[in-house]
């Protein structure tokens, strides 16, 4: 397995050292011990880190049903906003994702706000953790945890440009013609919101290089725009949560750029044929690029996760 991070890369120390020094219980903060609650330091613990949006949920429009209607299949819906259904699952999917989820330690990992993130009903077991705003969150039983939360707020100070100078960029370098909305998430990245048949050709690119030099990387998905600080990434919490847990197997998906970390830090992920990183023809050597598209990706990546965590499966 691609090993955790170190305390002085990723983790935060002894999880029974802080603990204790903060007057709470393992409760709060898990040491090596597997999610389940099982004290057995020879079990085998697989951890699935996987992308939730165009990855395993997806909206009616990205879904891509192409085939005859009459053809289509069943859809459980996994996201209500405003009142009216927002994102969907298979069936199919569904059940894949309920029986992984009871025997590997899931970890949805995404770019979503926490309250983004509660709308979410995904069926099987409820988490034990989740990875929210990039990184900035690890979720243990639904509660932050306060002490990664810190650790990532000292790192972006320590090593970025702050949010407020990328904002103050951004509105400067922006127009109402085609910028609709400008939104700052959980106090730790910005995203735009904007009409990508008017967005000036090159715009995102600058932005990315300005951004660069102020630490901070730029990612396009959709209408969306994000800029995230370097040290805001998917990759450090899921490690963190690897090393708590202690997972001898990761396995990871996802779609979009901010997704590559995330992909490389796994000993096996995946990634589907639509998305970011299919339109830049990204690869790595140990992700497997698959042809499937929409909500069939979905389906096919929660397969590859279910065989690759059974030992039996895999070895036929």
């Amino acid at each position: 397995m691609n090993t955790p991070g170190s305390a002085s890369e990723d983790g935060l120390g002894s999880a029974e050292g802080r603990g204790a020094a903060e007057g709470r219980g393992s409760a709060d903060v898990l040491g090596p011990a597997d999610a389940s609650g099982s004290a057995d330091a020879d079990a085998a613990v697989t951890l699935v880190a996987s992308d939730l949006d165009r990855t395993l949920i997806y909206s009616a429009a990205s879904l891509q049903l192409t085939m005859p209607d009459a053809q289509a299949p069943r859809l459980l819906c996994v996201e209500v906003y405003g009142g009216a259904p927002l994102c969907y699952m298979t069936e199919t999917a569904a059940a894949l994702l309920d029986g992984l989820a009871r025997t590997t330690v899931f970890v949805p990992t995404t770019t979503r706000t926490r309250e983004q993130y509660g709308r979410i009903h995904l069926p099987g077991p409820a988490p034990r953790y989740a990875i929210c705003a990039n990184g900035g969150h690890i979720l243990v039983d639904g509660v932050s945890d306060r002490d990664w939360q810190d650790h990532v707020v000292r790192r972006i100070a320590g090593e970025c440009a702050s949010l407020g100078e990328v904002r103050a960029h951004i509105q400067a370098a922006g127009h109402p013609s085609w910028l609709l909305k400008e939104r700052v998430a959980e106090d730790l990245f910005a995203y735009l919101v904007v009409d990508r048949a008017a967005l000036p050709e090159g715009w995102v690119k600058e932005l990315s290089d300005w951004a660069d030099l102020k630490g901070w990387t730029v990612s396009l998905q959709g209408r969306k725009i994000y800029a995230v600080p370097k040290p805001l990434t998917k990759s450090a919490a899921m490690r963190e949560v690897a090393r708590r847990c202690g997972a001898t197997l990761t396995l990871a998906a996802g779609d979009s750029l901010l997704d590559a970390d995330l992909l490389l830090a796994a000993d096996r992920a995946w990634r589907p044929g639509h998305g970011e990183l299919a339109d830049c023809g990204w690869g790595a050597p140990n992700t497997e690029v698959l042809r499937e598209r929409g909500g069939a990706a979905g389906e096919e990546i929660l397969r590859r996760f279910v065989r690759a965590a059974d030992p039996l499966r895999a070895g036929r």
